[in-house]
């Protein structure tokens, strides 16, 4: 846990790869001590960009990937190492990509369960930081034991959060902040995941949804909703947790592995002669009943199945089913029709459209409920302008600009929107400031200079579509505007 996170340099991995679909070449390299990160591609010898790497993410247990900075906007690195294959190769779901990806916004959200005292990004963006995006690199004492300033003062005299002594929702809320994902998760009204202490509940936080019937092996980061499935658990009710296996304070070596283990399941199955006589050539009990399978959603790596079934033949059977139409909540006992609205949204976001009803009709419903909730607020107004309801989603990103003046989705929209009616002039004066603070959103820079050339101006048209392009090199989409923004006559229609 420690070691989740880092300076580059401190798990640095040199190597490069080309991803055949885009032609581009990724170098991963160190310079006057500095790792680097280089793109270049044979079908654009313009493009041709360095990044200096800030920081790594990721024990290395199943793989690495790297962090940088370009004018206090955090990006993660398009292409990972891969412990399994000792080798470089894109991200999950950047595979099939046929040029550069636009940068990768790394958000606080997705930080923190990698370091530690995350920070929010500044109001109206979405990852820009004016200090530190965080303050610890790794996870720290505090993630699981809350705050020690008081402890360390007194010499260890005053207490700390001891998970193994809180109520079970709270005790397991700990391990399930990070070891939980689900198909989906939607913060509570009014909450950040960042913002969770140790000896709350998670469940105050987030809620987390699941497609009904999906085989929970299939995805990354599904350890306990696994565990939950299990015999073990099931008997042994709340009496075992994850911290019935793992020790967050120690971790065996290699050649410790399987007796270490062993000894924990002997723990419960405690028949002397069952332990004498139960394949004693093979003391890795996890071999047979937690087999390592594939995880779909994270190429290249095995994950530990913690269904811990009975026999190997049923350990690896997979249900082979696509993502469905019906969410369903799952360590979430707050979990309301809000939440499950924006979880459907969130699916419609992921891809998944064919639930684009289901979420707006309820939120529809909900109107009267979440007038001062932006999250809902910013979603309803979303799905009615995908319905063609121009003002019903106007009214509802005003509603939310009041709100939040500094809102990014409702800037973004509202812009849209007034461009559509023809005050191209509104448009500009809601557009501009939102992307001075998200200058690498490419959607927001396209409309912005869209807009401008169609109101004469050449000039600020070219220099938006250059602000972006620093952080987005090569994008054919905006070297295309380039070219053709470079004059723009007045009162284009």
């Amino acid at each position: 846990m420690a070691n989740a996170s880092g300076a580059a340099m401190d798990k640095f991995q040199a190597g490069a790869f080309t991803h055949k679909s885009s032609g581009v070449t990724y170098k991963v390299f160190a310079r006057d001590k500095q790792a680097m990160l280089s793109f270049q591609s044979a079908r654009d010898p313009q493009l041709n960009t360095e990044r200096q790497l800030d920081y790594f993410l990721g024990s290395g247990h199943l793989g690495i990937t790297y962090l940088y900075s370009v004018q206090g906007y955090l990006f993660e690195s398009p292409v990972a190492y891969y412990s399994a294959s000792q080798s470089y190769d894109m991200k999950p779901g950047l595979e099939t990509l046929t040029a550069l990806p636009p940068a990768l916004p790394m958000q606080s959200a997705c930080m923190r369960c990698h370091m530690s005292a995350v920070q929010k990004s500044d109001p109206g963006t979405v990852h820009h930081y004016q200090g530190l995006p965080f303050l610890h690199t790794g996870i720290t004492c505090e993630a699981c034991h809350g705050d020690t300033r008081q402890h360390v003062l007194t010499g260890g005299k005053a207490a700390v959060v001891n998970p193994a002594k809180l109520d079970v929702p709270r005790r397991d809320s700990v391990c399930i902040s990070c070891h939980l994902e689900g198909d989906i998760s939607v913060e509570r009204p009014g909450r950040s995941a960042i913002d969770y202490k140790p000896g709350d509940s998670i469940s105050d936080y987030l809620s987390y949804f699941v497609y009904e019937g999906k085989d929970a092996t299939k995805r990354g980061v599904s350890e306990i909703e696994q565990l939950s499935l299990s015999k073990c658990k099931r008997m042994s009710g709340d009496k075992m947790s994850c911290m019935s296996c793992h020790n967050p304070h120690y971790t065996p070596r290699p050649e410790e592995r399987a007796s270490f283990y062993r000894a924990k399941c002997l723990a419960c199955h405690t028949d002397a002669a069952f332990a004498a006589t139960h394949h004693p050539e093979n003391p890795d009990c996890t071999a047979c009943h937690m087999p390592r399978s594939g995880a779909e959603n994270i190429p290249h790596v095995a994950w530990t199945d913690h269904r811990i079934r009975k026999t190997p033949e049923t350990a690896l059977a997979m249900q082979d089913i696509n993502d469905g139409d019906t969410l369903t909540a799952i360590f979430s006992p707050q979990a309301g029709n809000r939440d499950l609205a924006l979880a459907y949204y969130n699916a419609v976001l992921d891809g998944n459209t064919a639930l684009q009803d289901k979420s707006y009709q309820l939120l529809e419903s909900l109107k009267s409920e979440i007038s001062n909730d932006k999250d809902a607020l910013a979603a309803l107004g979303v799905l009615s302008e995908k319905r063609g309801d121009y003002k019903e989603a106007t009214m509802t990103f005003e509603q939310l600009r009041k709100l939040d003046p500094e809102n990014l989705i409702a800037l973004l929209n509202l812009g849209v929107l007034r461009a559509k009616s023809g005050d191209l002039q509104g448009a500009a004066a809601l557009l501009q400031p939102a992307f001075e603070r998200n200058q690498d959103i490419v959607g927001l820079a396209k409309n912005l200079a869209t807009i401008q050339c169609s109101l004469g101006d050449a000039t600020a048209a070219q220099k938006t579509l250059q602000t972006t392009s620093q952080y987005n090199p090569g994008l054919q989409d905006v070297q295309r505007l380039l070219v053709e923004f470079s004059s723009c006559p007045a009162n284009k229609p």
